[in-house]
């Protein structure tokens, strides 16, 4: 296992041409795995929510609930950075209110950096944090924490007057000193002209292959959630399957009184 993953880290692998991985945890045994993995970034995604909590969507989520599952996975880990979301209205009210809860999650949570969805109209914000020396990742295109202004979860950029906004969007989070933008929900060729454009690295989920890196939340990529799966997500094992072939063999065996057995049991 390499060294201590930091944002200088990150950053340096665009311009090296090495891709960047990035994928959500929201406990210590998860963070765990994917840190001995070998995963670059651990990101403590709102998504927790749903794949979690069981919510509709991510609004619902505190910045409590977000700084306990932070420092669970922060116990986790010994080499990738981790970035924590800041929730719904734990950013948009005010920049001070912004400042000090960004830096919440790294006092009380132990994340290295905060992630905030948005462009233009939240730079001030991003450019605020940043000052004070909190890393930003920014978050642009599908931002899931406006889905009831976009109707849904439905891909953006589509009209030029949307690749327009989307790529302001992200000119404005690299200019404010954001160390690398979620490119979510946005047609391949737009991702690739955004990350062509900016010199901090992109990084896609559902935005085709010429990001500079790739996230997929946990749950989907295992298999563990299925309320539904959207186009973007490869699943790369099935553990659902798994967990409820060792339930249903767990409930037989003690129900015909074969666990537990007597090199399970005290004498």
């Amino acid at each position: 296992m390499g060294e201590k993953v930091t944002v200088p880290d990150i950053v340096k692998k665009k311009h090296q041409s090495e891709k960047i991985t990035c994928l959500t945890a929201y406990d210590y045994s998860f963070a765990r795995i994917l840190d001995q993995a070998g995963i670059d970034i651990l990101l403590v995604g709102d998504s927790v929510g749903c794949v979690f909590q069981g919510q509709a969507n991510t609004l619902p989520v505190t910045l409590d609930e977000m700084i306990y599952h932070t420092r669970a996975v922060v116990r986790g880990r010994k080499h990738a950075l981790v970035v924590g979301d800041m929730p719904f209205l734990s950013y948009q009210v005010s920049r001070e209110r912004a400042i000090a809860n960004a830096g919440r999650l790294l006092q009380e949570g132990g994340a290295e950096g905060v992630k905030l969805e948005g462009g233009l109209a939240i730079q001030d914000t991003i450019e605020a944090i940043v000052k004070i020396g909190i890393p930003v990742m920014g978050h642009v295109g599908l931002t899931p924490q406006s889905v009831h202004r976009f109707g849904g979860y439905k891909i953006q950029g589509k009209s030029k007057e949307q690749r327009e906004a989307i790529m302001g969007d992200a000119l404005a989070v690299e200019a404010a000193g954001a160390f690398a933008v979620v490119l979510e929900g946005i047609p391949l060729d737009l991702a690739k002209e955004i990350s062509e454009r900016l010199t901090i690295p992109t990084i896609g989920i559902g935005a085709g292959p010429h990001c500079d890196g790739q996230v997929l939340v946990i749950h989907d990529m295992l298999g563990l959630f299925d309320d539904f799966t959207p186009k973007f997500v490869k699943r790369y094992a099935d553990i659902k399957e798994v967990m409820t072939g060792a339930v249903k063999s767990f409930i037989a065996d003690v129900r015909e009184r074969k666990f537990p057995g007597a090199e399970h049991s005290f004498k």
